[in-house]
């Protein structure tokens, strides 16, 4: 039996459809972004020898670069497209990614369980994904099909990661243009740029104790690092580092009293703070709340009713200069502190959390994006400033929590409290912010 999908008790933002697309002013701000076009030199020396080639592989989004998470490695988190542009079938074996200009280096190996493997729970696994975003029944790729392949490196320092990566691919398919029965394929493609650049470095939007950073980064089968979408006619994902931030209280509990009301939650109505300076770009304060307990996209009627204008709720773009855009979902109605033009200052109240939109708990979605647009959008990488880390909750206890997230979720043996700083949370990681 193939395992469920992550279901809605872990808050689950899903596939974000929300248009926040307006024109921006110009920001204050003037740091130079990383995750843009390939930084000068990346790419040099870097050589694809000529070869035929029936699976295709793409990346689908610009270079990117690494981050510090509260596992203390250095995180770089991609995603290839692999097309059988052939009529014969193919099956991906194997895929290393090695360092670019020394292909003898592997960096890291995905094979077997990491492609596909039904009973497994999030983590490293299930790379190999139907598109826009499942997991893939095997490895086979049938003629003229394509694939996702999900990709996440990791460095014990920043000095180990090279300037740009090559795919060596392994696998069978056609070898020929005139093939017509499937045999060994073996080749290096798609060179990368993971030197873009540097993280951003922000304030955390909310404060307080007990944080945990659902569907965060970087393991596979929480919903933002799987929400791959095909939007303005590509395929991107712009939640590839988004975290649903969660509040418990000193017990764990998410909420107490009656879990069919909102108030009941421990952090409903909590303070959204702006993550950096920057100007107001596009706003929706029309939504009202959802009732606990009942994930809207999973609901027929419901379902109807969301719009590419209202899947995320109600929701505040924000330009922080040098090509990054925050983005806060999920806000309470009525709570919204600014309008499109505003200019707001790094630990600014700009809205309180909510429940809005494809939400079935209170929650706030928080990503940055190199566009204003989540249908033009890539995800961005970046750290929070300073916080403390507790521990990890256990992914157990969060699936098979109910869709009201019944339940303690504090870290099974919580840490004294670990002074953190420039790092992103990892999934599941819990936190207080100042």
């Amino acid at each position: 039996m193939r395992r469920p999908c992550v279901r809605a008790a872990v808050v689950a933002f899903l596939v974000l459809l929300g248009a926040c697309s307006s024109s921006s002013e110009d920001s204050d701000t003037t740091t130079t972004l990383a995750g843009g076009p390939a930084a000068s030199g990346a790419l040099d020396g870097v050589k694809v020898p000529d070869a035929f080639t029936a699976l295709t592989l793409v990346p689908v989004s610009a270079g990117t670069f690494p981050f510090l998470g509260t596992d203390q490695k250095y995180h770089v988190s991609y995603d290839l497209q692999l097309t059988n542009a052939s009529r014969v079938p193919a099956t991906l074996d194997k895929l290393e990614v090695v360092d670019g200009r020394d292909p003898s280096k592997v960096l890291a190996s995905f094979s077997r369980t990491q492609l596909v493997d039904p009973d497994c729970p999030p983590g490293d696994c299930n790379r190999l994904r139907l598109l826009p975003s499942a997991d893939a029944p095997d490895a086979a790729i049938p003629p003229q099909e394509s694939r996702a392949l999900l990709i996440d490196l990791r460095f014990d320092s920043l000095a180990q990661a090279p300037k740009a990566v090559l795919h060596h691919l392994y696998g069978t398919g056609a070898a020929t243009p005139p093939a017509k029965a499937p045999a060994p394929l073996d080749y290096l493609a798609a060179p990368f740029d993971i030197s873009a650049g540097t993280p951003r470095v922000i304030g955390p939007p909310v404060k307080g104790k007990n944080w945990i950073a659902l569907n965060g980064c970087c393991d596979i089968g929480w919903p933002h690092r799987t929400s791959l979408a095909s939007l303005n006619g590509k395929l991107g994902n712009s939640q590839r580092f988004a975290i649903d931030w969660k509040q418990v209280n000193d017990k764990g509990e998410m909420y107490v009293g009656d879990k069919t009301k909102n108030e009941s939650y421990v952090d409903y109505g909590s303070t959204i703070y702006a993550v950096a300076d920057g100007t107001v770009v596009a706003t929706l304060d029309t939504e009202d709340a959802n009732a606990p307990g009942v994930l809207p996209a999973a609901d027929p009627v419901l379902a109807a009713k969301l719009t590419v204008e209202n899947v995320d709720g109600n929701h505040i773009v924000q330009d922080i200069g040098g090509g990054a855009y925050a983005m806060y979902a999920h806000l309470l109605k009525g709570s919204m502190k600014v309008k499109v033009g505003d200019k707001v200052k790094k630990g600014d109240v700009i809205a309180q959390l909510g429940n809005t939109g494809n939400s079935n708990a209170s929650h706030m979605h928080f990503q940055l994006m190199d566009g204003p647009s989540l249908l033009q959008a890539n995800g961005l990488p970046y750290v929070i400033d300073t916080f403390t880390y507790l521990g990890q909750v256990s992914p157990a206890s969060i699936l098979a929590a109910d869709d009201f997230l019944t339940g303690t979720f504090l870290p099974a043996t919580p840490a004294a409290g670990q002074p953190r700083t420039d790092q992103l949370p990892s999934v599941l990681a819990t936190v207080d912010f100042p």
